[in-house]
Order: structure tokens, then sequence, then C-alpha cells
């Protein structure tokens, strides 16, 4: 189990680190909030299900993110690589654009 919460929390890391700026109108509790419900359900899923589903869970993660950046954003008219233009991405956040 300590392995899986590992690999989720060393994505979360990674990903904190490298993606941030699409993350600056999130309050900190709420990606704290996230982090934590996120670690505590792969260790509910590791201890119940097995190692097996916290991975399908984690490809299945992969299959909602591709498909947001790959379809759903585009269709909004925002780039799902850049966010851009920011002024609809901070729409769709529900951020006040700032210049």
């Amino acid at each position: 189990m300590w392995m899986d919460i590992a690999v989720f929390a060393s994505i979360f890391a990674v990903g904190g680190v490298v993606f941030s700026q699409f993350e600056e109108g999130t309050p900190k509790w709420r990606r704290l909030a996230k982090f934590a419900l996120t670690m505590s359900l792969v260790a509910l899923v590791g201890q119940t299900l097995g190692r097996v589903w916290v991975y399908a869970g984690l490809g299945l993660l992969a299959l909602a993110v591709l498909y947001i950046h790959a379809v759903w954003l585009p269709g909004k008219g925002i780039n799902g690589w850049t966010a851009e233009p920011r002024e609809r991405y901070y729409a769709l956040r529900g951020w006040d654009w700032k210049k």
C-alpha cells in the first residue's frame, strides 16, 4: 500500500511543480484537501480491492485527463495544452481575469 501512496504522491508533487500555473486561482485549502482525499482513496482501494485496482484507477484518471484536454477544452474554445485564451480558461474556472 505504501508504494501505491508514494507513486500517487510523486505524481502530485511533479504535477504541482510543472502545472501550478494552471491552478493559480484555486485556494490552497482546496489543493490540500484534494491531495488528502486522493491519498485516502488510494489507501482505501489498495487495502480493500488490491494494487491492480489502484493502478486501474490511475489509468482511468489518465483517460479522463486525455479526454478533457483533447476533446472537452477544445470544444469550449480553449487550447488543452496551453489553456489559451486565458480569458476563456479563467471564465471556465470561475476566476477573475488578471491582466
